[in-house]
């Protein structure tokens, strides 16, 4: 009779009396995976999921339905596309179109010289790893526009999958050193949670500078100088990250506040990493978007030779509002030359951004101009999305205002509101008790009682003693308008149900302003 391999027998029947153990288990995951927080997709919006699905399966709430006021997405909140973007999207996606008498000849041209970019003619093929050499030097003729002569080189431009994936690239490069050597990098507090998540995957050193509430947000210098001998105690500073018009604090920062950052990097030599996705989006009259790019060119050569910046656009933002073709670039200046063979390495391993969205991009920095079919329509809607945000902008401030134990600033730009809210000691109390930060029971039990999904301000960072939520200007006027109103109900509710029962709620706002 054959032996057989008795020692894979006794291998297979030990397996048979004991189950196999995973070998990717919460305890041998990556610890720096556990470690990203994204509170704008966090617990809160997985809820609001599950409260989406039973209301679908007619489970009896309070609400009709759920409203996602936690994210910057336009056109899940009812915004329409832009037609002449879609109609170039179109016509390079199926090129049979051209001959189609539907479409504005403009829109054609578009299209055709962005296919005769791409490989076999067809957004189908990938394209070099820094993206599209049509759409690249389109960008550069837009930043140049946009920066009133100011030169741009089309070789600094490097397409991205939104903004994210840029900034994720040069924060990779940025991360070295052990111990005290290690790479700090600073970030506004608020923040948009990507920099801390990143930061969090990169294992490099947050360092958190304030935003001053009490001046509408605004980046105060000496802010800025006392994070940076603070951390220089722990680890080196090398990265300082701004967002303009800000993220979720919806300030647009002047010119002489940014000359001040671009002379505090330069005198620090710190690499600035400029997030200006909400560029276009600027409702305050008083206010106008500078990008870093121009005003470092201004201070003279001393600093626009030597600093290093990198700025990021996006198409989910702005006026068209495309988060899902994930378009975006970054203009890197005073990059070493080595530096930047490494970069395109690192970009070429993830091969190219989607083409889709490059071309979206493109039309965005190549709108039609004013002689061409299609201005009148494109300026038409760009000017209709863009006015109604700034009226909504102005409404949710004012409506926010009036309720007790409530302050927001003005929405001077951007697409949010990230109003103080006053929580009560004993709801303080029941948060810790539940091991969660007050803000999040706030916004839980909005939630619950509402249908009303936003984000709650300890996702992004706050002054400690201070809660805060972030929720979206997106909603329609009439939607947006019931919405603030049962934010204002569910508020004076929460008020009444936390407070001393011998304090009458409206000393909730004198409360408010002492704290």
């Amino acid at each position: 009779p054959r032996s057989g391999n008795p020692g894979r027998a006794t291998a297979e029947t030990r397996d048979a009396g004991k189950l196999r153990e995973k070998i990717l288990t919460m305890e041998t995951l990556n610890p720096h995976v556990k470690a990203v927080e994204y509170a704008v997709r966090g617990p809160i919006v997985i809820k609001a999921g599950d409260i989406e699905r039973r209301l679908q399966q007619g489970v009896k709430q309070p609400f009709t339905e759920v409203i996602k006021a936690n994210i910057g997405d336009a056109h899940a909140m009812g915004q329409q596309p832009i037609t002449f973007l879609r109609q170039v999207v179109a016509l390079c996606c199926f090129p049979e179109l051209l001959d189609s008498p539907a479409f504005p000849d403009d829109a054609k041209q578009r299209a055709q010289r962005i296919l005769q970019g791409c490989g076999g003619h067809s957004l189908g093929s990938y394209s070099a790893s820094q993206g599209v050499e049509c759409i690249r030097q389109d960008i550069a003729a837009y930043i140049e526009q946009r920066d009133q002569g100011i030169p741009a080189d089309w070789n600094n431009i490097y397409l991205t999958t939104g903004a994210s994936d840029g900034i994720m690239s040069i924060l990779k490069l940025l991360v070295s050193g052990q111990g005290s050597s290690r790479t700090g990098v600073m970030i506004p507090i608020p923040q948009y949670p990507l920099y801390s998540a990143a930061i969090s995957e990169l294992e490099a050193v947050q360092i958190n500078y304030y935003l001053d509430e009490a001046n509408c947000w605004a980046l105060d210098i000496g802010e800025l100088r006392r994070a940076y001998r603070a951390a220089k105690q722990h680890c080196q500073p090398r990265v300082l990250c701004i967002i303009n018009p800000g993220n979720p604090t919806g300030q647009v920062q002047s010119k002489k506040c940014i000359e001040e950052v671009l002379h505090f990097a330069y005198e620090e030599n710190l690499f600035v990493m400029s997030d200006e996705v909400y560029q276009d989006n600027v409702y305050s009259p008083d206010c106008q978007f500078h990008s870093f790019k121009k005003v470092l060119y201004e201070m003279g050569p001393e600093y626009s030779s030597s600093v290093e910046l990198a700025s990021f656009h996006s198409t989910s933002k702005g006026y068209t509002g495309e988060c899902g073709f994930r378009g975006g670039y970054m203009e890197i200046l005073n990059m070493d030359p080595e530096v930047k063979a490494q970069l395109v390495k690192l970009l070429s391993v993830r091969l190219c951004p989607p083409v889709s969205g490059q071309a979206a991009m493109d039309v965005i920095v190549n709108p039609p101009r004013r002689h061409e079919a299609s201005y009148t329509q494109f300026t038409k809607e760009k000017n209709s999305v863009l006015g109604a945000l700034a009226e909504k902008a102005k409404m949710t401030e004012q409506i926010l205002n009036s309720v007790p134990g409530m302050k927001c600033n003005p929405v001077q730009g951007a697409m949010y509101a990230f109003p103080q809210i006053f929580i009560p000691p004993r709801a303080v109390q029941e948060a810790q008790a539940l091991s969660v930060a007050p803000d999040m029971l706030y916004c839980l039990k909005l939630l619950e009682e509402t249908g009303i999904c936003v984000v709650p301000g300890s996702g992004f960072g706050q002054q400690e003693g201070t809660y805060h939520f972030r929720m979206t200007i997106l909603p329609s006027a009439e939607k947006l308008k019931v919405l603030l109103e049962k934010v204002r109900d569910f508020h004076l509710r929460f008020l009444q149900e936390y407070s001393p029962q011998e304090a009458p709620v409206r000393r909730t706002s004198q409360e408010h302003s002492e704290t």
